[in-house]
């Protein structure tokens, strides 16, 4: 009888898991429009990245607002008396969707003894952060922001303990001053804790934790890290080299999610590529001249943003932030990273505008194809069933290899196409935009070349 018990049970687990896989099925991706972000600061020009996306992120440091944990709350005006509607209110007007990402800048692992110090404070940061809700969510008068962060990247160098009371405080603040505004973790990842991430697994594990967040968030970086033959921990990588964590760190976050706490969102607040003028490399400086600090070049970071922008789609991932919007050609980690140099448009500027255009109204549909050879993804419009086929080459190269490296193209065959095709499309990456490409018909399929550059596939 036991026995029998048992295998009921079990039948009705798994009945139970079909039906929930197939709801997970059922769910829509997101719209491109809907997706794809980019991280600012208080130098971001507005009316000239939003023909590139319509989600911005802001880094605001706790330190701008208050000199010293338990100082009187001013929010909107800071203690150096800057006005953040200032900020966010040109960002609005442009037609952005904000999320800031309330930093431990000044008040993290740097500050002496600071988990006791926040520790002190726990009622003063759930005022805090019930302030920033209050004043910037969407419940309120200027509707400014939509989501709200609780640490960037705090990892395990700030006080775990402390942290995880800080975060419930602070979410607690958010949820009673606005209940629509979304709360995201700090950076954390499905894997061992590291100076810049939690443990997903851990931290944010408890049923307590998972009731105070709406939002799981990840930062990815195509790193690979030093080679026997290159010494510099920076190398990077293109996206589909099986070697990095870049794409895995997803996975096994959507796989947690999956299992633990099904309904949350995952964001991948940042990712990116470093890229800077030949001129520029001529002035490394300290560890990056010693280690050889490499940089990809303008046209691969076009390629490669694009390319993550797809993979990303492809998954279970409901937003995307690029790092960054704008770089001063500094040769170091992150300082190229900008889709403008000085605020002049970069390849991937003209990439990541062509792309917003084109597919801003279209969500991932399916595979066509994943081969050695070949990636090529459908997309479909939102109100109908017209189709945008994208297709590239899933190659590259290390950033410390690519001096003297041609890119690789190869042929694909394309069948059971959705219409008759209208054109074929280069990946633009300069203000004239880019160049039709030939194509051979093949039956009722075509015969294609494609590059690492990715092209889109127009259909009637």
């Amino acid at each position: 009888m036991i026995k029998q018990f048992a295998r009921l049970l079990c039948i009705l687990s798994l009945s139970l898991s079909s039906v929930f896989s197939a709801e997970q099925a059922d769910v829509q991706k997101p719209l491109l429009k809907d997706f794809l972000g980019i991280n600012g600061h208080y130098t971001f020009k507005p009316e000239l990245y939003i023909q590139t996306c319509k989600l911005v992120r802001n880094y605001h440091n706790i330190n701008w607002d208050v000199k010293q944990l338990g100082d009187p709350i001013t929010v909107p005006v800071c203690q150096n008396k800057v006005n953040w509607n200032n900020v966010y209110g040109p960002w609005k007007k442009h037609g952005y969707e904000i999320d800031i990402c309330l930093q431990f800048s000044g008040f993290g692992h740097k500050m002496p003894k600071h988990g006791k110090e926040w520790e002190q404070h726990l009622d003063w940061a759930q005022q805090y952060a019930g302030a920033i809700a209050e004043y910037f969510g969407p419940s309120g008068n200027q509707q400014l922001c939509t989501s709200i962060e609780i640490g960037n990247e705090p990892g395990q160098r700030f006080d775990h303990e402390a942290y995880v009371k800080v975060y419930k405080h602070m979410a607690q603040g958010i949820r009673a001053a606005d209940k629509n505004v979304k709360i995201v973790t700090a950076t954390t990842h499905a894997q061992e804790a590291d100076d810049y991430s939690f443990d997903l697994r851990k931290t944010y594990a408890s049923k307590e934790m998972i009731e105070l967040y709406d939002v799981i968030n990840i930062h990815t970086y195509a790193s690979l890290g030093k080679t026997p033959d290159h010494k510099s921990p920076w190398n990077r990588s293109y996206p589909e080299d099986q070697r990095l964590n870049y794409l895995k760190v997803i996975d096994e976050t959507i796989a947690w999610r999956n299992k633990h706490a099904p309904g949350k969102e995952i964001w991948v607040t940042e990712f990116g590529y470093d890229c800077v003028s030949e001129d520029a490399m001529k002035n490394r400086k300290d560890w990056f001249k010693k280690l050889d600090w490499q940089g990809c070049t303008d046209q691969q970071q076009a390629q490669y943003i694009i390319r993550s922008i797809f993979a990303f789609m492809k998954r279970d991932v409901d937003r995307a932030y690029i790092y960054f919007y704008d770089d001063k050609n500094a040769p170091s980690v992150h300082a190229g990273a900008g889709l403008t140099r000085n605020f002049k448009p970069k390849p991937s500027f003209w990439a990541v505008k062509q792309c917003y255009e084109l597919l801003g109204d279209y969500r991932f549909d399916r595979i066509i194809e994943e081969s050695k050879q070949a990636f090529v993804y459908a997309f479909k419009h939102e109100s109908h069933n017209k189709e945008i086929w994208v297709a590239w080459s899933p190659s590259g190269v290390e950033t410390h290899k690519k001096d003297g490296y041609v890119g690789k193209s190869a042929t694909v065959k394309l069948k059971n196409l959705p219409g008759t095709i209208l054109q074929v499309i280069s990946m633009a990456e300069n203000k004239s935009n880019a160049e039709t490409l030939p194509f051979t018909k093949k039956g009722s399929g075509i015969n294609l070349v494609v590059s690492e550059s990715p092209c889109y596939i127009m259909f009637e």
